[in-house]
């Protein structure tokens, strides 16, 4: 792979299956036969999204166990990272109705809010970091 193909990677782990298999990869060390009976996938899915995955530059293969690579890994920490914006789903949309009262709070009210109402460190920087970028 010359270059990362950002539209490439999102689709390889657009699906359910394929998500599922790419944490397994991530967080466990288990063999092929263990994650293709606990996904339900047969021996050609498998393989076959093994196979785009390896393409797409997030996984390579090591002495017969996959690993993720340095993209992989980044590529996995932005998917926990929406996967935690997910769980904060209401705390998230309270967030954007107070944008909309834009001319009613300063600034530091609304990073206030946000930092009462966030607890989880990266998702208070990402939306602290976009307060700053409006100012």
């Amino acid at each position: 792979m010359a270059q990362l193909d950002i539209c490439n990677v999102l689709r390889v782990i657009s699906d359910d299956k394929s998500l599922a298999l790419f944490k397994t990869v991530a967080l466990t060390t288990d063999s092929p036969t263990v994650a293709i009976s606990r996904l339900k996938l047969t021996r050609k899915q498998y393989y076959s999204r093994m196979s785009a995955m390896t393409t797409a530059g997030l996984i390579t293969r090591r002495n017969g166990r996959y690993f993720l690579t340095s993209v992989g890994k980044v590529v996995h920490e932005a998917q926990m990272l929406i996967s935690r914006a997910q769980q904060d789903y209401w705390k998230l949309r309270a967030v954007d109705a107070i944008e909309y009262c834009n001319d009613a709070l300063t600034f530091e009210q609304r990073d206030g809010f946000i930092n009462n109402m966030i607890a989880d460190n990266d998702l208070r920087k990402v939306l602290l970091h976009g307060n700053k970028s409006k100012s």
